[in-house]
């Protein structure tokens, strides 16, 4: 997938010559984009290597934006957020839908969601893992949406998952993804983990 959008990004340097700004994110965000967040909640990666190689995507595009050579990834101020904090966003957004039955339960969350006032709602009895299964498969249950969901959604504040409306939710959402850097683990920064709001909310 990700040899596939580098050819794809490839072709739109070629075909198109003006890296204004505007258009440049255009075309990243339409052709660009949407094809390596397609159905993320079942592939998203959890290694490393795997979210630098998708993340290494959006920056060598951004790099060939007209004025912005000189810049870093993270000075470039194009308003985008990494790959990995949009799929976090889609998966909260996704379980937030889930608790207030927008889309199908297809991961079992619904029984597990408990109010408890003061840390508002919450996800109870995370699931359980096989200790004397094969490592291999064990790394990939542990890393499935249905497992990571427990400890993402339990990282939001009351303010955030307590949310009435969807677009509220989203609101404070934005928010709180804000108030804290936007650093994945890419080549050339400080690793701080594969996790970005876990190991945000241990550095505050």
């Amino acid at each position: 997938m990700a040899r596939k959008r580098s050819l794809l990004s490839g072709w739109v340097f070629s075909v198109f010559r003006d890296r204004l700004p505007v258009v440049m994110l255009t075309l990243y965000k339409a052709l660009i984009r949407p094809i390596l967040e397609y159905c993320c909640l079942v592939w998203s990666p959890s290694s490393i290597g795997d979210i630098q190689t998708i993340e290494n995507i959006q920056r060598c595009f951004t790099r060939r934006v007209a004025g912005l050579a000189g810049f870093d990834n993270w000075e470039r101020r194009l308003k985008l957020m990494s790959l990995q904090r949009r799929r976090q966003r889609y998966a909260l957004m996704h379980i937030w839908k889930t608790y207030h039955d927008l889309v199908p339960d297809s991961t079992g969350l619904k029984p597990h969601f408990n109010n408890d006032g003061r840390l508002g709602v919450r996800l109870q009895k995370s699931p359980k893992l096989n200790n004397k299964a094969d490592r291999r498969w064990a790394n990939q249950l542990f890393n499935s949406f249905g497992v990571q969901a427990y400890s993402l959604w339990n990282s939001l504040p009351a303010e955030v998952n307590s949310c009435s409306t969807l677009e509220s939710f989203k609101s404070a959402l934005g928010f709180f993804l804000d108030s804290f850097h936007d650093r994945p683990p890419v080549r050339g920064y400080p690793v701080i983990g594969n996790d970005l709001i876990k190991a945000n909310r241990k550095e505050r």
